[in-house]
């Protein structure tokens, strides 16, 4: 659930790149993904190109997703929003196949640890 004193930040095309949090004089920054990408609070300029040099990328990578078992899968995201995350599974790229009976999974938002970029 996104927390109600998130600011929404978009690009000019109407794209949500994600949100700042005041606290104190400046802001904290969080991605899509719910994940604060700052450790300090900063200025809201400085908010602002952060978000926009991070945009919306990044959720095209492949990552890996640690399951209740202790079993890593390698997925790929589908679906980032505040109302919860979607990944599918991708063993040997199958989340580009077309047609593919994929496994998905349903996170919640913000991204749980189990969810991390693939190295």
């Amino acid at each position: 659930m996104l927390p109600t004193d998130w600011i929404e930040h978009r690009r000019p095309d109407g794209e949500v790149l994600g949100w700042m949090a005041a606290e104190g004089e400046g802001f904290r920054v969080f991605d899509l993904l719910g994940r604060e990408r700052t450790a300090e609070p900063v200025e809201w300029l400085e908010a602002e190109e952060l978000l926009e040099a991070l945009g919306i990328g990044y959720l095209a990578d492949r990552w890996t997703l640690r399951l209740h078992d202790g079993t890593e899968r390698p997925v790929r995201i589908s679906e980032a929003s505040a109302r919860g995350i979607t990944v599918v599974g991708d063993e040997f790229g199958a989340a580009s196949a077309v047609g593919a009976d994929l496994d998905r999974f349903r996170l919640p938002f913000p991204a749980p640890d189990a969810l991390q970029p693939r190295v």
